[in-house]
């Protein structure tokens, strides 16, 4: 940090905030804005994050800089062991915070900041957000004393900016627990209420993509953080060695098109509307015949009869193949 002394003019303090796009970060940025310190966002991109964020709302209507950063592969370690243990799924919250945490602090030198701050609250969510969650996070992403949280300031121990005067402690916030009625007070007061979400939305508290993700693990799937990318879309059966992953419509069959790796193979039904099918991993006359029929079944094929062509390259489909009508309790045994 750049400096914790009070003969800092408040015009040339700059703050850093962890922007999630939600209703909390935004009041929480408010907040310390009011208090004539220049705030700055900085947002983690994640694959799990379940929602578009809308950083115009922070940009346009508070005046505030939003930098995107993305997760690095190192955060596949957090999620195949996390020091402090998993939430009701694969959601290492704790650790994911404390990972971010160290990420915004190195980025404070980089924007030249002052002061970091959260739009976390006292007790709003179960893993993360208790007291003793709180002090850990701090403690091991060496901010211990130097973490704002603005909404909940007053029940917690004041940090360095406040002991130090260069945050006013009595213009902040005692919140705690899951109401959020004073951020919508505070939200509606300033006209921020255009668009916003509660917050959260992490895919990895969703049960059915948690399966997929720790089936990804266990088959070494997923490699890199973009791996993951692919399990937002379509429907996941794994068939002994190999995933086979079938589009749900128009808009999830170009996703999986964008994100198949070269050495997937494609598989499409000739001529009638139908999935995109990628298969992946071990790919045998038994997996073919398999991935065909479930390509067949949710296609508008007629009297579940037709031809399904497959390839590496969409463009250039040459194989085909025809498949076997199969029960659904078959064909959705395997599903993810």
């Amino acid at each position: 940090m750049t400096s914790d002394k009070t003969t800092h003019k408040k015009s040339n303090l700059k703050a850093l905030g962890l922007i999630s796009g939600g209703l909390d970060s935004l009041t929480a940025c408010l907040l310390v804005k009011k208090q004539g310190i220049e705030v700055i966002g900085l947002n983690i991109t994640s694959p799990f994050c379940q929602y578009e964020i809308n950083l115009d709302l922070f940009r346009k209507n508070l005046g505030i800089h939003v930098y995107n950063l993305p997760l690095e592969d190192d955060f596949l370690d957090i999620i195949r062991n996390p020091k402090f243990g998993y939430g009701r799924h694969l959601n290492p919250c704790v650790d994911c915070r404390i990972y971010i945490l160290k990420k915004a602090k190195e980025f404070m030198k980089t924007v030249k900041a002052d002061i970091i701050f959260t739009g976390e609250v006292l007790d709003q969510r179960p893993k993360s957000q208790h007291l003793k969650a709180l002090h850990i996070v701090e403690k091991e992403s060496g901010l211990e004393g130097k973490l704002l949280r603005p909404l909940s300031a007053l029940q917690l121990k004041p940090t360095i900016y406040e002991e130090t005067g260069i945050v006013d402690r009595s213009k902040l916030l005692g919140i705690k627990g899951r109401s959020r009625k004073i951020q919508l007070d505070l939200a509606r007061k300033h006209d921020l209420l255009q668009e916003y979400y509660a917050g959260g939305g992490c895919l990895l508290t969703d049960v059915n993509y948690s399966n997929r993700m720790k089936d990804a693990l266990k088959f070494n799937n997923i490699r890199e953080i973009e791996d993951m990318k692919i399990l937002k879309y379509g429907r996941h059966f794994r068939y002994n060695k190999s995933k086979i992953i079938v589009g749900r419509n128009e808009s999830e069959n170009d996703m999986l098109l964008q994100l198949k790796k070269p050495d997937d193979l494609i598989m499409e039904a000739q001529d009638v509307p139908g999935p995109i099918t990628i298969i992946q991993g071990e790919i045998n006359k038994e997996t073919l015949n398999y991935a065909a029929s479930l390509t067949l079944r949710y296609s508008d094929l007629e009297d579940s009869k037709g031809k399904i062509m497959y390839g590496k390259d969409y463009q250039n489909l040459n194989n085909e193949i025809i498949p076997k009508s199969q029960p659904d309790e078959i064909l959705k045994k395997h599903i993810l």
